[in-house]
């Protein structure tokens, strides 16, 4: 539960955000092989601008943030 918040926290979604960002970059400017960096990098990037965590779907908690906190 501690960690289903601190996800929907406005932390959480930060870190998540720059996470994705970083590893869509990263990705990115390696090339190569390493393209399949930047699209995993797509999932937290995503989850954290639009407010939902995947991994609360493994804890038994709601996926939206919104959901979370109330």
């Amino acid at each position: 539960m501690a960690f289903a918040q601190f996800m929907a926290s406005g932390v959480g979604r930060s870190v998540r955000i720059i996470a994705g960002i970083a590893m869509v970059v990263l990705g990115a400017s390696l090339g190569g092989g390493w393209w399949w960096l930047a699209v995993v990098g797509l999932v937290p990037l995503l989850a954290g601008i639009f407010d939902f965590c995947l991994l609360d779907l493994f804890v038994g908690q709601p996926m939206s943030g919104k959901a979370i906190r109330h």
